[in-house]
């Protein structure tokens, strides 16, 4: 029986190839988003799941309480020894410090930029990141040693045993390598590489890990603990993590630094905490892949009923000799059976051609295997049969419930074959989520482009930022002049972040004679007096900072005067400020500028010299010359610091970088919107050239009766028309609704407008036109002469 419906229904799918290439191309498309997507979803929703006793792994941060509540990855350095040693909740407690971008040379002529990270003993028992080679009971615990991965291993030292050779770090510390750990995962948000004890932390950046600093933190500086079995993380977060604030700070400070548990399975999900995105972004991949999968199942359904009165003497004739309800049922089902599954096999295809794009995009590494992944297969299985039966299911009974004597006779309406009302509703359901996304997409692009050229505050065209990897006053100030002399570059300055950068910390402010620090917190950044020229912030009040190696003067933007309540900018002028325990004179008072991308609101900042942390070079070059330019800071740069890796990046990349995850976004939606819009192109060509088929007689007639060629073309394209704009007013509305939601994120962004939705709809009535144009003027020039004596 079987065989009887797999041959009859090739040879249904053989004689109507159009048909069967319409709905196989659609379905190959929306399975392909939909195996994508669900590929992409898992991969994030496994990030650091391998970990045992995962449910019991925290990190500490700190909550900020001051005029809001503002939240960092980082502690103070104290909370690891504090919480270890004061308390017995955790099994263990581990201090991890993140570096990115340092120097690691085997040799003068081998040298290569890696990310470190400086962590207790007791990070390696909290997470399992297994030795290959190595003790693992007195791995991190000697100074001046290293764990590297085997990857790290093979690329360093390729054959050769890693053990015992010698690394150097930044010029300012050798390391032996002691162990070997297996390569990291790729599901997991711990990328370094390179293991260094917690302790030589004080050689290589001691501004990190003053003892008792409570009163400061980094964002890199971070705590984990796993708490012992039965221990509840509710009662760590209300009674003890509020009890070392109480004990470490005075009464004052003890209300503002907070400390919380964040779980493991939160970290890469937390965009407060620095997470790689957030789980309502995966549930709206999934809704799209959802949406696109239904597109695909509509083009069947809508076709599939509409050539069904095509088939009313077929299924007469199967009736008339005792062909029961239920095996015409499967008979179609059978047929979309066919189709579903070449378009499964198509649409595997397809994902893995597309599979090297979506790793570029996403900057990810996802593997696509049924074989091996067994979540992946068996959603591939059920997709199969959901698709199978949700497209093949109602045409298969309306053709299975049609009346044997009506359809010898062919006097079958178009309501016996599902009514034109049921593909109408179809159509609208098709193109309500292409004018959704189109939407969408016009919103996101007009808000990233505001974004990233919108005046911040401050000059970022051709701006050149190269790393500083020894921030010595002689060696600074000789490259500042070396690079000076350059022709080409007009201003140079050396600072701890560029203008725009999330890499800010805050910190409290005690101003003038006042009793007490501030209620808010005040941002900080580090820069020579060269800072405000090169970048062309305006001074409004006061005057710029002298030259200084260390924290003598401070700047304050618009905002911190504000929020200290004085009526004028001149009284802050001369009056002394302590910003993170260090004293200094307020002597001018700068322009607010967007410190921080427009999804945060400009808050209190203040600008000062300190040497220490001058990690970067800001070159403020001439456009008309940069090619030569770029080689004579390389040969400058180079000269000063040869055994280190000269690299250099412009600061419109830095600000691309502030919106990163919603330009991946925006990419994705713009792909799976032209897909849903050629997906329902498809459908819609399937239509009309049906309708054009059905209508021929009516068309001969009405020529015949003298009807013009444009209200020919009128008779298809008003009933569409009419549909589209339908599914325009019921996307309208929901686009304004979730894109309003989104744009929330942005403190500084577009108002949608009117022109927005007209844009929209008329994209789609463009495309609409297009794709029936065809259709209906070949119809419309059929000679009624041979349409009309066809009998």
């Amino acid at each position: 029986m079987l065989s009887n419906y797999v041959k009859i229904a090739w040879r249904k799918l053989n004689r109507h190839k159009s048909y069967a290439l319409i709905n196989v191309v659609s379905l190959s498309l929306g399975i392909a988003c939909a195996i994508l997507i669900f590929t992409l979803v898992k991969y994030h929703l496994s990030f650091d799941t391998f970990h045992a006793d995962q449910n019991r792994i925290y990190r500490i941060y700190t909550e900020l309480h001051t005029e809001k509540v503002t939240y960092s990855t980082g502690v103070p350095n104290p909370m690891g020894e504090a919480f270890r040693s004061g308390y017995s909740v955790a099994e263990k407690v581990g201090r991890i410090a993140f570096l990115k971008k340092r120097v690691v040379a085997v040799s003068p002529e081998k040298k290569f930029e890696e990310d470190l990270a400086f962590a207790d003993p007791d990070f390696l028992n909290i997470f399992d990141f297994p030795l290959l080679q190595g003790n693992p009971k007195t791995a991190l615990q000697d100074r001046n040693t290293a764990l590297i991965t085997d990857r790290i291993a093979k690329k360093y030292f390729g054959n050769e045993n890693p053990i015992g050779q010698l690394l150097h770090i930044d010029n300012s510390l050798v390391v032996k390598i002691t162990g070997i750990l297996r390569n990291l995962p790729v599901t997991t948000d711990f990328r370094s590489e390179i293991y260094l004890p917690f302790g030589n932390l004080q050689e290589h950046s001691p501004w990190m890990v003053e003892k008792d600093w409570w009163v400061g933190f980094n964002k890199e500086m971070q705590c984990f603990i796993r708490l012992k079995p039965g221990v509840s993380a509710a009662v760590v977060d209300s009674r003890i993590l509020p009890a070392i604030s109480d004990k470490y700070y005075n009464k004052e400070n003890a209300k503002r630094f907070r400390f919380r548990l964040q779980p493991l399975s939160d970290v890469h999900f937390n965009p407060k905490l620095r997470g790689y995105t957030e789980k309502k972004n995966l549930w709206t991949f999934a809704l799209i892949g959802f949406f696109l999968v239904v597109t695909a199942c509509v083009n069947f359904i809508n076709l599939a009923t509409a050539q069904a009165l095509g088939r009313a003497r077929e299924i007469g004739v199967r009736k008339a000799l005792g062909s029961q309800r239920g095996a015409l049922f499967w008979q179609f089902i059978t047929e979309t059976a066919l189709i579903t599954g070449s378009a499964l096999i198509i649409a595997l295809v397809l994902a893995y051609l597309a599979l090297p794009f979506v790793n570029q995009w996403f900057d990810i590494e996802l593997v696509l295997n049924p074989l091996t992944d067994t979540y992946l297969l068996a959603f591939l299985l059920g997709l199969l049969l959901i698709v199978i039966f949700c497209s093949g299911a109602y045409p298969g009974l309306i053709l299975a419930r049609f009346q044997a004597v009506l359809a010898l006779k062919g006097k079958l309406s178009q309501q016996s074959a599902g009514g034109f009302s049921l593909r109408k509703g179809l159509v609208v359901t098709q193109f309500a989520i292409s004018q959704l996304l189109i939407i969408g997409t016009l919103i996101m692009t007009n808000q990233l482009r505001y974004s990233q050229q919108a005046d911040m505050g401050f000059r970022k065209d051709a701006m050149v930022i190269l790393p500083v990897p020894d921030n010595k006053k002689s060696k600074i100030n000789t490259l500042g002049a070396q690079l000076s002399e350059l022709s080409g570059v007009e201003n140079v300055t050396f600072f701890d972040t560029p203008p725009a950068s999330e890499a800010v910390g805050n910190t409290a402010f005690l101003f003038d004679s006042r009793p007490k620090t501030e209620d808010f917190t005040i941002a900080i950044k580090s820069a020579d007096h060269q800072y405000i020229p090169t970048f062309n912030i305006p001074i409004l009040a006061g005057r710029n900072l002298n030259p200084s190696d260390t924290i003598r003067e401070y700047l304050l933007n618009e905002t911190a005067v504000k929020a200290l309540g004085l009526a004028s900018m001149q009284d802050v002028i001369g009056k002394s400020a302590t910003i993170n325990n260090r004293p200094g004179t307020i002597v001018g008072v700068m322009k607010d500028f967007h410190y921080k991308s427009f999804r945060a609101a400009i808050e209190p900042l203040s600008i000062t010299t300190w040497s220490e942390v001058y990690g970067s070079c800001g070159v403020k070059l001439n456009p008309a010359n940069l090619g030569p330019t770029l080689a004579g800071l390389e040969k400058a740069w180079t000269a000063m610091y040869p055994s280190s890796i000269f690299t250099y990046r412009f600061l419109d990349e830095d600000i691309e970088r502030l919106y990163k995850q919603d330009t991946m976004l925006l990419r994705l939606i713009q792909a799976f919107a032209g897909i849903a819009i050629f997906v329902g192109c498809l459908g819609l060509y399937g239509l009309v050239s049906f309708m054009a088929n059905q209508k021929k007689k009516e068309i001969g007639v009405r020529k015949v009766l003298g009807a013009s060629t444009s209200g020919i073309l009128w008779l298809f394209g008003k009933e569409f028309s009419r549909l589209l704009l339908v599914a325009f007013m019921l996307a309208a509305p929901l686009g304004w609704w979730i894109m309003t939601r989104w744009l929330t994120n942005f403190v500084y962004r577009i108002e949608p407008g009117a022109g927005i939705f007209i844009l929209a709809m008329l994209i789609t009535f463009l495309v609409a036109l297009l794709t029936i144009g065809f259709q209906s003027v070949k119809a419309a020039l059929m000679n009624p002469v041979k349409t009309l004596r066809t009998e």
